[in-house]
């Protein structure tokens, strides 16, 4: 009996200590979501699903890609993953290159992914994502990368288009601009080939030779992608407007003025063209009329769209979800563990992540 009492003191304390481990775990278990359900359903928002990708602890997440029906996660390692869009299981993941070596653009054509790699044009296979081709440039690449079914199209430092055919990468013509500016976006289909340049021209040619067929000047430096949006054009200038204009003819349909000069381009669904402006926030614009809809100063970019809703990503950490139609905000979450996203305009699915690969796909509730 005595020997029992003596052993009472040390079962009390095995006992705390195992309750603080159970509080504990139970704590982290509460705290596992990148973003509480809890929070999320006061903006009629739900977890579809939320997985971690296998990188390593010296490494972070850098940027997500949204081609097709995948996500991708490129690390800052150049280690990337590709995810399944509805369901978050991991495809493949694998290093596409050395750490250090810069990787620009991401781009899907049917079935192939396509980057510019160091000094190499680099096609993928986007079930395995093996090295399918590789070719390397004599010259410096200074924006993505566009194609067709015919050439690869790739903006030089020598302030010329290049045009590879696409069969064999063999260089086949190049084009420029005739005041023989830097080149800075680039917008490929079967018809035509259409780019812009830091003096704010935006040239169509014909895709299989150097034959100009049309081109229109803005009054600034074209920055960011010119965007396709079915037959029009959207772009943003240094001269503080946002364009549209015709795709097939360069007419021009409306211009939209915004308050500074914006640095990146336009973000375009159905209706709305979002564009950033740096110090005056996030601007909605009537795609159709180019009619200013609403303006969120702390906004700093769009996350998607759903039923006349705008999800807004601000620069105070936290998620904004905005009316359309009565061009005012509905709700706010704490997105304070969101430190990553990709801009989704072709549905209403929301693709959020933090430095260490934590990714979490979010939908509205019906």
């Amino acid at each position: 009996m005595l020997k029992m009492l003596r052993h009472k003191p040390v079962l009390l304390v095995i006992l705390l200590v195992f309750c603080n481990a159970a509080n504990c775990t139970a704590a982290e278990g509460s705290s596992r979501w990148l973003v509480s359900p809890k929070l999320l359903e006061h903006a009629d928002l739900e977890i579809l699903w939320e997985n971690k990708l296998p990188i390593k602890s010296s490494e972070t997440l850098g940027r997500l890609f949204i081609l097709g029906n995948r996500i991708y996660a490129l690390s800052d390692r150049n280690y990337m993953a590709s995810m399944n869009r509805e369901k978050g299981n991991v495809i493949f993941g694998r290093s596409i290159a050395e750490a250090g070596f810069p990787v620009l653009g991401l781009e899907l054509y049917k079935d192939e992914l396509f980057s510019i790699i160091g000094n190499r044009l680099v096609e993928i296979n986007s079930e395995f994502g093996t090295e399918r081709s590789a070719k390397r440039l004599t010259f410096g690449i200074v924006c993505p990368a566009a194609r067709n079914s015919s050439h690869f199209y790739l903006g030089g430092v020598d302030k010329r288009m290049h045009a590879l055919r696409a069969e064999d990468k063999v260089h086949v013509f190049k084009a420029a601009a005739e005041n023989d500016s830097m080149i800075t976006s680039i917008v490929a289909d079967e018809n035509f080939v259409v780019f812009a340049t830091e003096a704010g021209n935006v040239v169509s040619i014909a895709p299989d030779k150097a034959k100009r067929l049309w081109q229109f000047e803005a009054a600034g430096g074209i920055v960011g992608p010119i965007v396709r949006g079915g037959d029009s054009l959207f772009f943003a200038s240094k001269d503080t407007n946002i364009y549209r204009i015709k795709v097939r003819t360069g007419k021009f349909v409306w211009k939209y003025q915004t308050a500074a000069i914006p640095d990146s381009g336009p973000r375009v669904t159905q209706k709305v063209v979002y564009q950033y402006v740096r110090d005056e926030g996030l601007v909605a614009i009537d795609r159709s009329s180019g009619e200013l809809i609403w303006q969120w100063a702390e906004g700093i970019d769009l996350l998607a769209e759903a039923n006349g809703k705008t999800y807004v990503i601000t620069n105070t950490s936290k998620l904004v979800v905005m009316d359309n139609k009565k061009a005012k905000q509905l709700y706010s979450v704490n997105f304070a563990g969101v430190s990553r996203y990709a801009a989704n305009v072709s549905d209403s699915k929301i693709y959020i992540a933090d430095k260490t690969g934590r990714i979490a796909c979010l939908k509205p509730i019906k």
